[in-house]
């Protein structure tokens, strides 16, 4: 689940970037999930995703605005049920 995770807002983020005119030159994200006991079974209660990234001319604000719509947006984000965490920084 944390690899379809990363996959998914990966992809989330790269449509995001593309549509507003941004080429990145690296998005490396990796997603880390939580197992806790639900009664015979296990749920996920937490995904922490960590994004580095390089995108030429892409400003703060503007990555900050687009990486938050694509972890809201990420078709996996949608379905978890549990607590999202995003730390991303451009290197």
């Amino acid at each position: 689940m944390a690899a379809a995770h990363a996959g998914c807002f990966t992809m989330a983020l790269a449509f995001r970037l593309q549509d507003a005119g941004y080429t990145p030159t690296e998005l490396n994200t990796e997603a880390a999930v939580t197992l806790e006991p639900e009664g015979q079974g296990f749920r996920i209660s937490r995904s922490a995703l960590t994004l580095r990234a390089k995108v030429p001319n892409l400003d703060e604000a503007k990555f900050v605005e687009l990486t938050k719509d694509a972890e809201k947006t990420c078709p996996v984000s949608k379905v978890l049920k549990a607590a999202i965490t995003l730390d991303a920084k451009l290197i």
